[in-house]
C-alpha cells in the first residue's frame, strides 16, 4: 500500500484555508501516577461508582474503586461532579487513510487488484491526520481503520488516537479480514462467489504445501504474502469481516463461512433484523454502520435504520454500532448511538454498542471497552453520558498519555469567539 503523501499543493491548500491553526502535539507517555479523584466511574464491568477513585500507572490501570490508596508520587486531579468513562471504539472507520476527498494523494483506501489479504493499513496510517484530533475530543479514542474495494480489501487495524507514529498507534494489528460481498443484483455474481472460493481454496492449498515444507515432506515453497497473511484466518485466530447488508447477502455470506470453516462478522447489516434466528443461533455478531439514515425502500418505515439496534438487541444478536466510514465524520459516532438509543435501545446499551459490544467482537476486551485493572488507562472525563449531545469531553486519556484537547473545530471556535466578542464590545 503506498504511503500518504502530504505534498505541495495539499499543503499550500492546507495554508489558504487554515493559516492560524496549530498543529496538535502528542501526549507524551505516562511518567507518573495519575489519580482521578471523586468522580462518577461507569466501569461497564460492574456497578457505577460514586465518589470514586481511579489510579493508572504506566498506562495502565492499578485500582478502581469507593476507596483507593493513592501513593504519595501519585498525581492527583479532582474531578468531582464529572463522569468517567471507556473510551469509545469506532469499529469501522477510514482514519488515517483518508484526509481530503478532492486531493487524490491523501486518499490510500483501495489497492490495486480485488484480492489484496495481505494489506495492513497501519503501515499507510497518516498519525498527522487533523481527523485524529476532532475524534479523539468526541470521546473516540480507538479507531478500527478498516481499507476498502475489490473483493478482499485487506485486514483492519484497531489504532490508538494518540502518538507519533503508525507503530505505537498500533493496539492490534489484522482485527478481521475485510471482504465485500458482491451485489447478487449483478450479473456477475455467481462469479465473483466463485473468485471467492478460489482465493479460499489456493491459501488452503498454500497452508498445507508450508507445512508440509516445514515438516520435511515437501520441497521448498516459495512465500507468497497474499496467502500467508490468510493462515491466521483460516487456522480461526482472526475473523473474516463482511460487508453484507441485504438479506441474500447476509444468508449467503453465512453458508459460504460455514463451508471455509471461518469465523464471521457481518458488517453493515441493514437486513440484519430479518434473519436474527440465523444470526442467533450461528452466534455471528454484527457491526452495523450508520444509524443516523434513512432506509433505500420505499415500503420501509422512517424509522428502519434508527430502530435497528433495538432489533437485533431485543433478538439476542450480538451487536456494535459504527456509523459511516468516513474520518471527517467519525466524531458523530456517539450520535449514531444516541439515536438507537430514541428509537427504543435503553441508553446502557447504546453505549455499550462503542465499547464493551466492538471490543468483545473484535477481540480487543483484554485491553479496552471497561475500566479495569490490568486494562489500558484509555479514558474519558465527561459531564455526562457520552451519546448525549449536551455532554462535554472534557479530558481524554489514551493508555495513560493526557491528550490535547485543542482539536481543529476547538481551535476555530475560539477564533469566532473572539470575533463575536470584540464586534460586541464595539458597540
Amino acid at each position: 500500500m503506498k504511503y500518504v503523501i502530504l505534498s505541495l499543493t495539499l499543503f499550500a491548500v492546507c495554508v489558504m484555508f487554515a493559516p492560524d491553526l496549530e498543529a496538535q502535539t502528542p501526549a507524551p507517555k505516562q511518567s507518573e501516577p495519575i489519580a482521578l479523584v471523586g468522580g462518577t466511574i461507569h466501569t461497564l464491568a460492574g456497578d457505577v461508582i460514586e465518589n470514586g477513585t481511579i489510579l493508572f500507572e504506566d498506562g495502565k490501570i492499578t485500582a478502581v474503586g469507593a476507596s483507593v490508596n493513592v501513593p504519595s508520587n501519585a498525581r492527583t486531579k479532582d474531578v468531582s461532579g464529572k463522569h468517567i468513562y471507556p473510551g469509545l471504539i469506532d469499529s469501522y472507520n477510514q482514519m488515517g487513510i483518508y484526509e481530503i476527498g478532492a486531493v487524490n494523494m491523501t486518499v490510500d483506501i483501495n489497492e490495486q487488484g480485488s484480492v489484496n489479504p495481505n494489506i495492513l493499513p497501519e503501515r499507510a496510517f497518516n498519525p498527522e491526520s487533523r481527523h485524529i484530533g476532532i475524534a479523539r475530543s468526541a470521546g473516540i479514542l480507538t479507531s478500527v481503520t478498516t481499507p476498502g474495494g475489490g473483493l478482499i480489501s485487506g485486514q483492519s487495524s484497531a489504532m490508538k488516537m494518540d502518538g507519533w507514529a503508525w507503530d505505537e498507534m498500533t493496539l492490534k494489528s489484522g482485527t478481521g479480514l475485510m471482504v465485500n460481498w458482491p451485489n447478487p443484483r449483478n450479473n456477475s455474481y455467481e462469479n465473483n462467489i466463485r473468485t471467492l472460493r478460489d482465493v479460499f481454496a489456493d491459501a488452503k492449498s498454500y497452508q498445507r504445501a508450508r507445512e508440509a515444507m516445514d515438516a520435511g515432506n515437501a520441497p521448498r515453497h516459495d512465500l507468497d504474502t497474499r496467502w500467508e497473511a490468510m493462515i491466521p484466518v483460516l487456522n480461526g485466530d482472526v475473523p473474516v469481516v463482511v460487508n453484507a447488508s441485504e438479506v441474500r447477502q447476509i444468508q449467503d455470506a453465512i453458508t459460504w463461512s460455514e463451508e471455509e470453516n471461518v469465523r464471521l462478522i457481518i458488517l453493515g447489516g441493514a437486513d440484519a433484523h430479518l434473519v436474527t434466528d440465523h444470526l442467533r443461533a450461528k452466534q455471528i455478531p454484527v457491526i452495523i454502520t450508520s444509524v443516523l439514515t434513512s432506509s433505500n425502500r420505499d415500503w420501509e418505515s422512517y424509522d428502519a435504520r434508527y430502530s435497528l439496534p433495538s432489533k437485533l438487541h431485543e433478538a439476542g444478536v450480538q451487536f456494535a454500532i459504527a456509523g459511516g466510514s468516513s474520518a471527517p465524520y467519525a466524531h458523530r459516532l456517539p450520535y449514531e448511538a444516541g439515536a438507537a438509543a430514541a428509537y427504543g435501545l435503553d441508553a446502557d446499551t447504546a453505549l455499550r454498542a462503542l465499547t464493551t459490544y466492538p471490543a468483545a467482537i473484535l477481540g480487543l476486551d483484554d485491553r479496552i471497552g471497561t475500566l479495569e485493572v490490568g486494562k489500558d488507562a484509555t479514558l474519558l472525563i465527561t459531564t455526562g453520558s457520552p451519546i448525549e449531545y449536551s455532554t462535554q469531553i472534557e479530558q481524554v486519556y489514551v493508555e495513560g498519555r493526557e491528550s490535547d484537547m485543542r482539536d481543529m473545530h476547538r481551535q476555530l471556535y475560539e477564533k469566532y469567539r473572539e470575533k463575536v466578542d470584540q464586534r460586541n464590545a464595539e458597540r
